[in-house]
């Protein structure tokens, strides 16, 4: 918690000069497709700078990738705003989502999720490497978001889900004639084993999928979406 406030406090001291001031020719962009993953609001009002340090606001699909994106970071952190007037003298006031981005990222996936109500900012996001060498076809991402440890099977893998963590899925191989393969989430309790998705999934090497795992208001197992991204 005490990591997350110093970054959100640092981007804050930074926000003035990419709201109000054009950037140098020289600073590098950042290339995003965006998804807003709350399933109580399927479109959000927020905004992003541009290439040009202009608001734009984000047209989220629902359940599903917006087109390539350029924006411009902050010194390091992408930020996004909940309007697109920003006020000079109180930036923090209009901030809604922040997060430092890694060395060298030139482009991302962007998962952004709300957090609990009253919390400032009001979003977090989630960072992907979108580049074709970090997230090659035919592999998946898992990002968690309950408190509990859970698995995925999927083929020939069986992998171990951290909380709160995004883990690789390397391509399924193991498929029957139509390239499907048997797809369950599960998670431990009183040592046994209680699948909470179980479905079959088509495996391409044109396709890559995001599956979030979350907990929806009144369920007593979690559930998971899928976000596919399907090559032209």
């Amino acid at each position: 918690m005490i990591l997350k406030h110093c970054v959100c406090v640092l981007a804050v001291l930074w926000l003035p000069a990419t709201v109000h001031a054009k950037p140098a020719k020289a600073q590098a962009t950042l290339q995003i497709r965006a998804v807003l993953f709350d399933p109580a609001h399927t479109a959000g009002d927020l905004f992003y700078p541009d290439k040009n340090g202009d608001m734009v606001k984000l047209n989220f699909r629902p359940q599903d990738l917006t087109p390539p994106l350029f924006t411009l970071p902050s010194k390091g952190f992408l930020v996004l705003f909940d309007k697109a007037n920003v006020d000079p003298k109180d930036p923090r006031a209009s901030l809604a989502a922040s997060v430092k981005l890694p060395s060298g990222i030139q482009q991302a996936i962007v998962v952004v999720v709300p957090e609990p109500a009253g919390s400032s900012p009001a979003y977090r996001m989630e960072l992907i490497d979108d580049s074709a060498k970090a997230f090659p076809k035919g592999e998946s991402r898992v990002l968690s978001r309950v408190a509990m440890e859970t698995t995925l099977e999927a083929g020939e893998h069986k992998l171990t889900l951290p909380p709160g963590g995004i883990t690789r899925v390397p391509p399924v191989k193991k498929v029957d004639e139509f390239n499907m393969a048997q797809t369950d989430f599960s998670y431990q309790q009183s040592g046994s084993s209680v699948a909470f998705s179980q479905r079959q999934l088509q495996f391409l090497d044109a396709c890559r999928r995001i599956f979030i795992i979350h907990a929806t208001p009144g369920s007593l197992q979690p559930t998971v979406t899928t976000i596919a991204d399907i090559a032209p």
